[in-house]
């Protein structure tokens, strides 16, 4: 197994070839940065690095049945949205990771990111465990999607997006500064077909940076005013997922917009992918709880065994998985995820120290 470092570069200048070396150098220092934060935001940072090394340090998993799988999941990879028909839902809102893989790799990396966001010993690596798969098991019986209008009042109101969040989103919108550069024609016609109607003029195109994982990839911002108020869509750029990087592990084609649309979810309204490009609106409506500002609310067990339903829906959401799966798992020892994520969180800690001696 190559250095973090020597893995590092590798995969950086893997990065510049698939964006003809259009990357963002400032995103890219940032994301070095955030990568010495701490465990979790490296983490999140790095999820080309689980992809190649996870099977050498957990290889009891990579027999286990396959499924379109999230990839990069973690405590801070789902969120709110609109669906067709207004409605208010919850779930995962990032698949540029997506691909087929053995289905229990979302798991352990879900249990992985709580382990090392865990702010006290209050929250117990074998409990959060069990809160995962309890609610990945309920979601095989019944997958639906988590629609909050009428259930799931206790979550429903977690998210429910302050006034002083909708300002701040508001001032940030403000606060970009318009590009001088115009985009690509990529980025600059995946906002426009997104606009409400298509005749808005774009009052600016700005560069927008954020995310962790994501850093170094194009992204933009465009507004418009729209009966009498702005409208925001972005537009980022996609590459091939990191799991599909390493050889032998089939196609690169982007999966990102399949695993979205599964028949188990109710998505996002807005959400498209044209031209290796994801588009989607961007609204103070939509709500993300973050580990640095509510990490209690993350590695509540109702938060935990929602997130494994979600990754249930997901994993039934495309083929027909489930009883493949199913079996595996009453193969599986009792506590097998905890050790696995154990496992996993220690590797992480490891090359994050790595990082930091730099």
């Amino acid at each position: 197994m190559a250095s973090f470092r020597k893995a590092n570069a590798d995969y950086e200048a893997w990065l510049r070839e698939e964006l003809d070396g259009d990357i963002v150098e400032s995103d890219l220092r940032e994301k070095w940065a955030k990568m010495a934060a701490g465990p979790f935001p490296f983490l999140r940072a790095t999820y080309w690095r689980w992809a190649e090394t996870i099977l050498d340090i957990c290889p009891d998993l990579a027999t286990a049945a396959p499924a379109l799988a999230v990839g990069d999941i973690h405590l801070e990879n789902f969120g709110t949205w609109r669906d067709d028909d207004g409605r208010l839902v919850w779930g995962v809102n990032d698949f540029d990771e997506a691909a087929e893989m053995p289905y229990p790799l979302d798991l352990v990396r879900l249990a992985t990111s709580a382990l090392l966001a865990r702010p006290s010993r209050i929250f117990r690596g074998k409990d959060m465990c069990a809160s995962i798969l309890e609610g990945y098991g309920r979601g095989l019986a019944d997958p639906r999607p988590l629609v909050l209008d009428e259930r799931r009042a206790w979550l429903r109101d977690l998210v429910v997006v302050p006034e002083q969040d909708r300002a701040h989103f508001w001032a940030k919108m403000d606060a970009l500064k318009p590009s001088k550069k115009t985009p690509a024609a990529r980025y600059r016609d995946a906002i426009v077909g997104a606009m409400p109607d298509k005749t808005c003029a774009i009052a600016k195109f700005s560069r927008r940076t954020a995310g962790t994982g994501s850093l170094g990839r194009p992204r933009w911002v465009g507004i418009a005013d729209w009966r009498g108020a702005p409208v925001v869509r972005e537009a980022k750029a996609l590459v091939p997922s990191g799991w599909t990087r390493v050889p032998g592990r089939g196609s690169p084609l982007l999966r990102c917009e399949e695993i979205a649309l599964g028949r188990y979810r109710s998505p996002d309204a807005w959400y498209d992918v044209i031209d290796a490009t994801v588009v989607r609106r961007l609204s103070p409506n939509n709500r993300k709880i973050e580990v640095v500002d509510e990490p209690n609310h993350l590695l509540d067990p109702r938060m935990l065994r929602a997130m494994g339903r979600e990754l249930a829906n997901i994993h039934l959401g495309t083929g027909n998985p489930r009883k493949a799966i199913e079996r595996d798992l009453a193969k599986r020892r009792r506590g097998w995820l905890r050790e696995a994520a154990g496992i996993a969180a220690q590797f992480v800690r490891g090359e994050y120290k790595e990082w930091c001696r730099r």
